[in-house]
This record gives structure tokens, C-alpha cells and sequence, in this order.
């Protein structure tokens, strides 16, 4: 944009724009985010967020845990710590990661602000403006923010119900040296898939690190669900295949609670010492509270019995969804998790997503669109339901209430075909990334 026609300084709305570094324009909200002020009114039945259902936590007893804490080693939790997290901590991680087959030293794991700050972290250390990240279509969105915030160039690589395809992550990545684009590393979720539903299998795990380490390609392992298959503990982590191709991410907010913000990154040697230096300093070190609060819990409590309490409780939710599904929206197709927090559900022909929700808030029900989880702007065509937060009654409620939306829709688009898409109800309005 000329001079010209910008705006005279004094009218802008933000006069700092001229300001900005270039990352900083990139930046936008995510699509999640900004359902958040109508998806959380309670009339709503939102299917959007995917906020653990932590109910079932022994609260009686973190309250006495955090009271004793308090009075026998305050002056310490309320203390600056070690950057790289407390001791403590890590010896903890490292025993938890076992389920993972991981098996690691405390010397190896980095404390970090949820698993969030570790993603932002290997970013920060790995990506120039215009690198390359493979990651799968579709993908986490909070990942997506990351990168698009260091200017990366994500080229996707699609999923089946097995997980990333082995031979089209091959065919890209030979793709991509030929075109003389080094890719840094590939951010994948292997286990219960966030949007996808979906589980790389046990056949395709050894493959996947075969690939990356023949193109010489990191591979970014994110594993917040990793312990919440609804019958069974993880497939090996991509990680103990080969322990120098691979940084690891975990977090304690799906398995437990996101309010101590607690995850972690395990990498090789070299890079765990430049998270360690970037951490310290974005944030000094992890907070000394949630460390010690969540080290106790760990150490004193039977939290691998609670985690499978929660599995039941998401198995049910997921029990009614898919049950929802078949009943309410038949014409759909849907995925089929054995684990985690979602399904990815596929509309049919001709309508979208993303420009049929204002209707759907109308009809008091929220979901999210496929294209907030696509950096290329794909993905109209799909939606992800969350199932982990509401009741089951609620769920089957939801998915009813989308029913009607969608098959209005469908009426829309067979009377006056695709243009009738997304017809808004009069008064109703969804905050875009822009405005919030």
C-alpha cells in the first residue's frame, strides 16, 4: 500500500502500526478463539472447544495438597527456579513418558509453559522467515498460529484413518529438496489426533522415522493426548525409534488439568541446551507452584487410576457422538477415534462449513470449521466436533440441534444451488481472527 493511501496518522486505529516488526502482521486469532464468546453463553451447545472435562479430579485433596505446600515449602514455591525446570519435575516426566516407551533421563527434559511454549520454543530456534514445516492436512491450529507468527511455509501432507501417509510424506519431501526447499522439521500427532480423530498405526510409526531420517528431517512429536486411548496405553512413541531424529512434546493439561500450564519438551542434547537459553529467556523458568504442586500429585497420588477414569468418561462421550451421528446426520462421514477429544466430520457436497456456523450459533449449537486447522485456507468441507466437554445428553442435544442446520442448508443448496451457502440469520454475527 502507497503512502497514498494509508490513512492520515491521527485517524488510524492503531497508530503504532507503521511500528510493527513484519511477523507481527501475520499474526491472527484463531477460529477457536473466536468462538469462544458465543460458544461459551449457556444456551450453547458447543462441540468446539477442547477443554478437558476435569470434574472428576480429586479436588478435596489438591486443595489440602496446595495448603501444605503453602505452609511447609512456600518460600520456595513461590520462588524463581531452575530454567531448564526443577529436578523433581523432570524425574517425574520421565516416569510418566514410560508408558511411551520412552525412556529418557531427567537431564534430557525441558519445563515449559504448557506444551504450547515448547512448540513456540523449536520454532523460535529452527524457523527464518520462508523455511519450510511439513505438517499433516489437517493440522493443530495452535500450531498452525506458531509458525504462520515466525513466517513459515507449511506444506501439508494429507491423513487417512491410519494416520500420515507414509508414501506422500516421501513423495513431498523428495518434492521439496528437488525444488531446492529444505524442510526443518515435520510437526506431527500421532496419537488421537487433534482435528482428526485419527491414530498413526503401530505398521506406519517405524516408517514415518525411516523417511525423515533418510531426507534428513526432524520430526516435532506432539503428545498431549498420548495416555487417553479409550482401552488401551499408546503405541510407541515416534520418538523411541530413533531418539536423536525426534523432539518430543508432552503436557500435563489433557491428563490432567491446563490450569498448572505445566508440559515439557525431551530433544537431543544440542537443542535441548538452545531451549533451555530460549526459554530463560522468554519467561526466566517455568513457575515454581504448578512444578511442586504437580511433582506432589504425581509422587502421592494414584494418578494413573484417575487417568483411566478419565478415559471412561471420554469413551462414553465418544460412545454418544458416534451414536448422535449415525442417528441425526447419516449423509455425513465421520471419523472414528479410539482416543482423545475428537471426530472430524465431512459435509456433504456443496456446503460449507465455515459459512454455515453463524446459523449454526443461531440454532444454539457451535463446531468449529475445517479451515481454521488447513494453513492454505482448505478444509470448508469439514468441521471438528469435540466431545470431551459435554455430557453425553448434551452431545446427542448438539448434534441434533446441527442437524437441522445442516439439512437446511442441504434445502438451500438444492433450490438455488452452492451461492445459497451460508445463509446468515438476520441479526447474528460470528467474530472473525481479525476482530478479536
Amino acid at each position: 500500500m502507497t503512502d497514498s493511501h494509508l490513512p492520515a496518522k491521527g485517524t488510524r486505529l492503531d497508530p503504532w502500526f507503521d511500528a510493527y516488526a513484519e511477523r507481527a502482521h501475520g499474526m491472527r486469532a484463531s477460529e477457536i478463539r473466536a468462538l469462544f464468546a458465543v460458544a461459551s453463553r449457556p444456551e450453547v451447545v458447543s462441540l468446539a472447544g477442547g477443554m478437558p472435562n476435569i470434574n472428576s479430579l480429586p479436588l478435596d485433596y489438591l486443595a489440602d495438597l496446595s495448603a501444605r505446600i503453602m505452609r511447609e515449602r512456600g518460600a520456595k514455591a513461590l520462588q524463581y527456579g531452575s530454567g531448564q525446570g526443577e529436578i523433581s519435575m523432570r524425574e517425574q516426566i520421565v516416569e510418566v513418558m514410560r508408558y511411551d516407551h520412552i525412556h529418557a533421563h531427567p537431564d534430557d527434559v525441558v519445563v515449559t509453559t504448557g506444551s504450547q511454549q515448547a512448540l513456540d520454543l523449536v520454532t523460535e530456534i529452527f524457523i527464518n522467515p520462508g523455511d519450510v514445516v511439513v505438517a499433516e492436512a489437517p493440522s493443530y491450529v495452535g500450531a498452525l498460529g506458531v509458525f504462520r507468527a515466525y513466517q513459515a511455509d507449511v506444506v501439508h501432507v494429507p491423513l487417512d484413518d491410519d494416520g500420515l501417509v507414509p508414501a506422500e510424506l516421501d513423495a513431498t519431501l523428495t518434492r521439496l529438496r528437488a525444488a531446492g526447499r529444505p524442510v526443518k522439521f515435520l510437526y506431527t500427532v500421532p496419537n488421537y489426533h487433534n482435528p482428526a480423530g485419527v491414530t498413526l498405526s503401530e505398521e506406519r510409526r517405524p516408517q514415518i522415522v525411516e523417511i525423515c531420517k533418510r531426507h534428513g528431517v526432524l520430526i516435532l512429536e506432539d503428545n498431549p493426548y498420548g495416555l487417553l486411548g479409550f482401552d488401551s496405553d499408546p503405541l510407541p512413541a515416534l520418538k523411541s525409534f530413533d531418539s536423536d531424529q525426534t523432539i518430543y512434546l508432552g503436557s500435563f493439561s489433557k491428563m490432567f488439568g491446563p490450569g498448572y500450564r505445566i508440559g515439557w519438551a525431551v530433544a537431543p542434547h544440542a537443542v535441548r541446551e538452545k531451549l533451555v537459553l530460549a526459554s530463560e529467556a522468554a519467561i526466566l523458568c517455568p513457575g515454581m507452584w504448578g512444578q511442586m504442586a504437580m511433582t506432589a500429585y504425581l509422587t502421592e497420588y494414584d494418578w494413573y487410576t484417575q487417568v483411566k477414569e478419565f478415559r471412561g468418561e471420554y469413551k462414553a462421550r465418544c460412545d454418544s457422538m458416534m451414536s448422535s451421528l449415525h442417528e441425526f446426520l447419516p449423509e455425513c462421514s465421520w471419523t472414528v477415534p479410539t482416543g482423545g477429544f475428537y471426530t472430524w466430520v465431512t459435509l456433504p457436497d456443496g456446503l460449507d462449513a465455515k459459512a454455515m456456523l453463524p446459523r449454526a450459533v443461531t440454532n444454539l449449537v457451535a463446531y468449529v470449521s475445517g479451515t481454521a486447522f488447513y494453513y492454505d485456507g482448505q478444509g470448508a468441507d469439514h468441521m471438528r466436533l469435540s466431545f470431551c466437554y459435554p455430557t453425553p445428553e448434551n452431545i446427542r442435544e448438539g448434534v441434533r440441534r446441527l442437524s437441522h442446520v445442516i439439512h437446511d442448508e442441504l434445502e438451500l443448496v438444492d433450490m438455488f444451488g452452492t451461492k445459497a451457502r451460508g445463509h446468515v440469520a438476520k441479526g447474528v454475527e460470528i467474530p472473525t481472527p481479525d476482530q478479536v
